[in-house]
């Protein structure tokens, strides 16, 4: 299965691209009201400081820009609104309706880990930033 290894930067950046706009609609859901659905408009200041950090970090991680820190804060809010709004409703996620917000969490934190990956504007301001230095 080695022949896979030649796809895995173009698959990451299919991931970290649809992981992140799936994200962001969850924030633009509550404060855009775009895509219709959703729960509507957050109340309180920390659902809608929540729904901000699922746009703004959404388009940031699908974009590939300051990927690790945006990776790192969307998985942070993940963790705390799986403990705030889940897991009261019992032990296991399927059970509490939170197996997206553990999922998010967890590729989130994978982000951080793996980094923007080839295919990312951090990658291609990397680059520059490699080409000003050597010249």
């Amino acid at each position: 299965m080695n022949f896979l290894n030649r796809y895995a930067d173009t698959i990451y950046c299919i991931m970290r691209l649809v992981a992140g706009l799936l994200f962001a609609c969850h924030g633009g859901q509550k404060l855009l009201g775009f895509p219709p659905g959703g729960h509507g408009p957050p109340a309180g200041t920390i659902m809608v400081l929540g729904a901000w950090i699922e746009l703004v970090a959404g388009f940031m991680i699908a974009l590939g820009l300051v990927t690790r820190i945006a990776a790192l804060i969307a998985s942070g809010e993940m963790a705390v609104a799986y403990f705030m709004a889940h897991a009261s409703g019992g032990f296991f996620p399927i059970v509490n309706h939170g197996e997206s917000a553990v999922l998010y969490c967890f590729v989130f934190l994978f982000i951080v880990f793996y980094g923007p990956g080839r295919l990312s504007i951090d990658a291609l301001i990397g680059r520059g930033r490699a080409a000003n230095t050597t010249v």
